[in-house]
């Protein structure tokens, strides 16, 4: 397995829809390792398949409350969303560049697993901000869309020291 390169904005290929996933085979188990090894590699919380070029809907995301747990979706779609939360918000594809971005406090998601067996998983806070941020890319949406404040992180370290 491989550490793929990362597709940067303004790339189009970040501003398409994905395809769904119909054939569950051993390339999309390889492509799926390789997007985690690419998002760890990067120390990403999230990687989306067009990040790497795959224009198919999948994504990988770390779960935040275990993080030696990797949820790897395919075909996912957003069931239910409640709350609020606003945050800090960044992505592999925009090296630098953060913003402050609301989303849904507590996200639940139905996905296949690699195999193409049917799940659902519910999380909160960052896992559930970075499920809506890696499906955001398979509909061919990126967070700069929702960000309602930029934040300059050079100023947010000065202001530290």
């Amino acid at each position: 397995m491989a550490v793929r390169p990362i597709i940067y904005d303004p790339d189009p290929i970040l501003y398409k829809k994905c395809h769904p996933v119909t054939k569950f085979d051993k390339k999309l188990g390889n492509i799926l390792t390789d997007m985690t090894q690419t998002m760890i590699h990067a120390n990403g919380v999230g990687l989306a398949g067009p990040q790497i070029g795959y224009m198919r809907r999948v994504c990988v995301v770390l779960d935040t409350l275990d993080n030696d747990k990797i949820i790897e979706m395919v075909n996912p779609e957003v069931v239910a969303t409640e709350g609020e939360q606003t945050g800090s918000e960044g992505c592999l594809s925009f090296p630098n560049k953060f913003g402050m971005v609301t989303r849904p406090r507590i996200v639940t998601v139905r996905a296949q697993d690699r195999n193409g067996e049917w799940f659902t998983v519910q999380s909160h806070d960052l896992t559930a901000r970075a499920f809506l941020h890696e499906i955001d890319h398979l509909d061919g949406h990126v967070f700069t869309e929702k960000v309602t404040e930029y934040i300059n992180m050079d100023e947010e370290e000065d202001e530290v020291e």
